[in-house]
């Protein structure tokens, strides 16, 4: 297995004991046990706790940001392009994280790696605002589809199924 591999395998781990049994049982001895490797292997590609939980975050972000491309590139309206993947993306995220991201984001407080998704924040919000729509609708949708992912997240005022359907109708209304 390549290392790329290896690393991937890794954070795959992890990601799965956040999932399964919460933040505060992520150990290294943890996450090498279930990636089965050696300690001493997972430390080859992660040297503490800290450049672990980085790792996360950035293949969180890594992932999230492929994904809104992704649908960009197969959008065929050019108009509002980004603003209709990033709300898309938001969307599925929620209903795929069964709450690791909620325990990942609000560890950012805690671990002082906010920085790394500011700056991600900054990029996105700059292809919203060249998106072909204006730019107050684009930075709308996204804080709503932030507000929606917070909500679900977080379990902050969530909305019920039927509303949650027509508040994302509306909002990919918004872009085109």
């Amino acid at each position: 297995m390549n290392s790329n591999s290896k690393r991937d395998s890794i954070l795959s781990s992890a990601s799965f004991i956040v999932k399964n049994h919460g933040i505060e049982k992520l150990t290294l001895e943890f996450v090498a046990h279930e990636a089965g490797i050696s300690k001493g292997g997972l430390l080859h590609h992660f040297p503490n706790k800290e450049a672990l939980f980085k790792g996360m975050v950035e293949k969180l972000t890594n992932d999230f940001g492929s994904d809104v491309q992704n649908r960009v590139t197969q959008d065929p309206i050019d108009n509002g392009k980004w603003s209709r993947a990033y709300l898309q993306s938001i969307i599925e995220d929620t209903e795929e994280s069964n709450g690791m991201n909620a325990e990942i984001i609000a560890s950012l407080f805690k671990k002082g790696l906010l920085g790394e998704l500011q700056s991600q924040y900054t990029i996105w919000q700059k292809n919203l605002g060249n998106d072909g729509i204006d730019p107050v609708i684009a930075s709308i949708v996204r804080l709503a589809a932030d507000g929606l992912w917070f909500s679900e997240m977080f379990g902050l005022g969530k909305i019920d199924d039927e509303l949650r359907e027509k508040v994302i109708e509306k909002l990919l209304l918004m872009t085109k």
